[in-house]
């Protein structure tokens, strides 16, 4: 049967509990890969679904029956949000007949009358009963009457088997339950999918392989495979690119290279004899030397892979990186090529102005973390909409081109009119929310890769580029540094990488109110960790045998503080505090300055009040080779502390390798996290706080929801919130990268939250839930806790006394967070008496011994010899 749909039939999903989500037949991710479903609407669904065609309008091709929706509004709302075909009654048909070939009549029955219902727009028979049905009678009126498309869906319990083999008879489009279907090959009492495909497609092939096509998201061919019945069903069920190899069998992709895939859709031709996959592709799809067997990307999906690169590879400071960091800039240039494109007259400059338009809106959208794909599937949902806007200009632009623009007052428009549900919709499609998983429904293997951090740049790509500028440092010292710091950070009127103590009073001017909560600050911090000085500890471990430990101070640490898209002078108060309470004599900071070459007048105050000796005006690996090393005014050091991007904590490791460096450091770094713990007690205003106080941190940051058994109502409460929230928000286009890449975790009890959080590990970890500091003995990985509603991880990051320099990406497993103890170090001492040499000697002899260490053994015969002679 040749069809315009991607599938021969339609897989019906229930709304609730949702898409695939039902505990038998397929899943929801299986759901997915198939793409084509159909739902049956009732006025209590009606906002679910329009929150899921927001989400995946474009990723599946959904049809309704909307026979139970009361309201035309409902139904064009599901048009306009995506819905490729509804299938309504005679009677509703009239109101919907400017929708066109996307509104079809639905019959309920299995009588060959029926057909006469039908239209140019086909027909959905409903309820039809196999037993009651004359079924020759109905594939010959089907045939006669030729309705395309006709859809049939069964009644609950029938023979999905016979059921199929009907429909192909009458050249009808089976819609069949997800709870009937499976992806195993024989799972008795369900219709496998693969099988179901394979029965369908033809080939020309001895070996009934099917050609197979492989294209992205954006559709760009990546080669062509064949694919079996076997090599489908496998495919469906992990959501990878498996094949069929005419030589050796099953052909997971990257399952040698690494070059994996992951499954995003699969269909049908139009007439049945070439499959399609749809995939991620990680890496290359090709052997050679290039993304796919056709050849390299070419256009907008080639400038992207070049801009994702170059944000990933770009020198800190250089145009490249300031366009993903500075967002004035680039919107100014965004403004700029706009305007010379509409100036543009002939088509080559029109050709040329438009293509750097594109540049920088593709630059925009690299430096928020949206992809080319994520594009085009909002061009797609807006060719499916319904409802027109009046396509005025608006108010400033207008005026700029002297177009006369209506006044704001309108004419009162009814609450059941369009244009009120249009407003809501666009504000709904625009919303800020977390993907969610419910752990009911998933895989230990899938929750492990839901909670798999942001990805960073390949170690290999790092080094490469901190390299050469930790070698530079080290050869030229001052000259190296400050060339690095005219470079990247524009501070060309610098002379010297370094300002030395004592500063300058001029320096430190600020507004008496950012003085005093300094000052509050830092002496919460000190008490804190002044608290944190341990005792000289002696053990007689045997009679005459006294071993003791003791403390001493680094006695010169460098303090790394970030510049880039905040001002932290809370990085300073962290590391600076405790290196001032251990008594280290030598206190360095680092950080980027200004274009003017100044230094923000808070961190100078830190660095004065903690009596810093100087602070290196530099940021990235040159600061780090500097303190590491030592320069011509760069003091070295003996510690490096602080976070940093990938290529300061990529410097801080290679140094801290490097024996000639002779330095160490506190902890691997990157981008910040949080995971939040909440129950039904949780406020969904505090909760959201919570999450966007680190997703503004950056686009690469992660935050973490795990919900204990919400309703959907609660978890709407929240999501709603988050969204709300986070538009108020000056840095909102980070918060939306952050949370592309973030999550919520519904679970049913608090020992599972706290299992997933300790798998997690996170940096922080707030515990919103009844009776939290109860739950914290459960804790046994995380950088820092915060316990209940009143203690937000603000409060730590800043002014409660805890410190804020933590382990992230997961390292919470092995690091502790900055704290006293990492600005000093522990030395042993042994004291023993001739008893106590008496007493212990026979054991270490014997020991030296076995290990065949002479002069170990005779270091104690000789004593004890002494001794007896005496």
């Amino acid at each position: 049967m040749e069809s315009t749909l991607p599938l021969p039939f339609l897989v019906s999903v229930a709304v609730p509990p949702g898409l695939g989500g039902e505990k038998e037949g397929l899943s929801r991710e299986e759901v997915s890969c198939l793409g084509c479903v159909f739902f049956e609407v009732i006025p209590a669904t009606v906002d679910k679904i329009l929150r899921i065609l927001g989400q995946h309008n474009v990723e599946f091709e959904p049809y309704f029956d909307v026979t139970r929706l009361t309201y035309r509004s409902d139904i064009v709302d599901l048009l306009d949000a995506g819905a490729r075909k509804v299938f309504a009654t005679p009677e509703q048909l009239s109101d919907l007949a400017e929708f066109g070939d996307r509104v079809a009549p639905v019959v309920s029955g299995s009588g060959a009358d029926l057909l006469v219902m039908g239209n140019v727009n086909g027909l959905l028979v409903s309820e039809f009963d196999l037993e009651k049905c004359n079924v020759t009678l109905f594939v010959e009126e089907s045939k006669a009457r030729q309705l395309s498309p006709l859809f049939i869906k069964p009644l609950p319990g029938t023979d999905l088997e016979r059921f199929v083999q009907v429909a192909a008879q009458c050249n009808a489009i089976p819609v069949l339950p997800s709870t009937g279907l499976t992806t195993s090959a024989d799972l008795p009492g369900k219709l496998a999918v693969a099988k179901l495909l394979s029965t369908v497609w033809t080939s020309d092939r001895a070996d009934g392989l099917i050609p197979t096509v492989v294209a992205d998201e954006n559709g760009t061919a990546l080669g062509l495979v064949y694919s079996s019945e076997e090599s489908v069903a496998a495919a469906l069920k992990t959501q990878t690119g498996v094949y069929q190899s005419r030589k050796r069998g099953l052909w997971y992709k990257g399952a040698s290279s690494g070059d994996t895939q992951e499954l995003v859709r699969i269909s049908l031709d139009c007439d049945n004899d070439a499959l399609k996959f749809v995939v991620k592709q990680k890496g290359r799809f090709c052997h050679l030397e290039q993304s796919g067997c056709f050849g390299n990307l070419k256009g907008i999906q080639k400038l992207e892979q070049t801009l994702v690169s170059r944000k990933q590879s770009a020198p800190a400071g250089s145009y490249t990186a300031r366009l993903f960091s500075d967002e004035k800039l680039l919107r100014a240039k965004i403004m700029e090529e706009a305007e010379e494109l509409c100036d543009a007259k002939t088509s080559q400059e029109v050709a040329f102005e438009a293509a750097d338009l594109i540049y920088f809106a593709m630059a925009k959208a690299v430096s928020v973390g949206v992809s080319l794909s994520d594009i085009e599937k909002s061009l797609d949902a807006k060719s499916w909409k319904v409802k027109r806007r009046q396509g005025d200009a608006k108010g400033k632009w207008a005026e700029k081109e002297g177009i006369k623009t209506a006044t704001n007052a309108a004419a009162p428009t009814p609450a059941s009119a369009p244009i009120t549900v249009v407003a809501a919709k666009e504000a709904t499609s625009d919303k800020i929310t977390m993907k969610r998983l419910d752990m009911t429904k998933v895989s230990a293997a899938e929750l492990d890769a839901a909670l798999k951090r942001p990805s960073q740049k390949s170690s290999e790509t790092i080094l490469n580029i901190i390299k050469p500028i930790i070698e530079n440092v080290r050869k030229d010292g001052d000259k190296a540094v400050l060339s690095y710091t005219h470079q990247f950070e524009k501070a060309t009127s610098l002379t010297s990488p370094v300002l030395r103590a004592p500063f300058p009073e001029a320096l430190m001017q600020l507004p008496a109110e950012t003085i005093a909560a300094i000052d509050v600050s830092f002496e919460n911090i000190r008490k804190f960790h002044a608290a944190q000085k341990e005792d000289r500890l002696d053990v007689e471990t045997m009679p005459g045998v006294i071993c003791s430990r003791f403390s001493r101070p680094i006695e010169a640490v460098g303090l790394y503080v970030p510049g880039g898209t905040a001002v932290l002078p809370s990085t300073a108060l962290m590391l600076g505090v405790p290196a001032m309470v251990a008594g280290c004599k030598k206190i360095v900071l680092a950080s980027p300055p200004r274009a003017d070459g100044s230094i923000t007048p808070e961190i100078v105050y830190v660095a004065h009040k903690v009596g810093a000796e100087s602070i290196v005006l530099a940021g990235g690996a040159q600061a780090v080779a500097a303190m590491a090393y030592g320069t011509e005014s760069v003091s070295k050091v003996d510690k490096i502390l602080g976070p940093g991007n990938q290529f300061v904590t990529a410097a801080k490791m290679f140094v801290s390798n490097d024996t000639n460096a002779g330095v160490s450091i506190d902890m691997p770094a990157g981008p910040s996290e949080v995971l939040v713990v909440a129950d039904k007690d949780a406020n969904p205003a505090f909760v959201a706080s919570d999450l966007l106080s680190q997703a503004e941190h950056g686009v690469d940051s992660q935050v973490i929801l795990i919900a204990i058994d919400l309703n959907e109502s609660q978890l709407a409460a929240i999501e709603d919130e988050l969204d709300r929230q986070a538009k108020a928000l000056p840095r909102v286009d980070i918060v939306r990268g952050a949370i592309a890449h973030s999550l919520t975790i519904v679970v049913k009890t608090v020992d599972e939250a706290m299992e997933i959080s300790n798998q997690y590990a996170p940096e922080h970890l707030i515990l919103q839930i009844k009776d939290a500091a109860k739950v914290v003995d459960q804790v046994m990985n995380a950088g820092s806790v915060f316990i209940g509603e009143w203690t937000p991880e603000s409060v730590g990051d800043y002014s409660a006394g805890v410190n804020h320099s933590l382990p992230t990406y997961g390292y919470a497993k092995q690091y502790s967070g900055v704290n006293l103890g990492s600005f000093v170090k522990h030395i042993t001492s042994s004291n023993l008496t001739a008893e106590g040499l008496r007493n212990v000697g026979a054991a270490v002899m014997q020991l030296a011994k076995v290990e065949e260490l002479e002069a170990h053994r005779r270091a104690v015969s000789i004593r004890l010899d002494y001794m007896s002679r005496s």
